[in-house]
């Protein structure tokens, strides 16, 4: 279901009722979880593109541990959260690499 968009509800009963107004509820905490998530990601990504090693380190445990949230709370698949972890820790771990000469 689109953001904005009204629950169409065929039967009249309490319970349809009553699971309508939970999807709605649902919907509105998943999205806000998934939006916490990728606002995270996008900050830490912007702060490694950047070469901001301060910044990086300060964000990389806090979005990982959104992102194991997210995964706890049926937000993300598992599958999907774990390769958003690997992708973001390969890329943090370049920038505090020292090149050896």
């Amino acid at each position: 279901m689109a953001q904005g968009q009204a629950t169409k509800i065929k039967k009249r009963k309490k319970s349809v009722l009553k699971r309508a107004k939970q999807s709605i509820q649902r919907a509105a905490v998943n999205r806000n979880n998934r939006t916490r998530v990728r606002t995270m990601m996008k900050r830490l990504r912007n702060a490694i593109t950047a070469g901001d090693k301060t910044a990086a380190s300060d964000l990389f445990q806090p979005t990982l541990s959104a992102i194991d949230t997210a995964i706890g709370k049926g937000v993300l698949h598992e599958n999907t959260g774990n390769r958003y972890k690997s992708r973001l820790s390969i890329a943090y771990h370049t920038i505090h690499v020292t090149p050896k000469a």
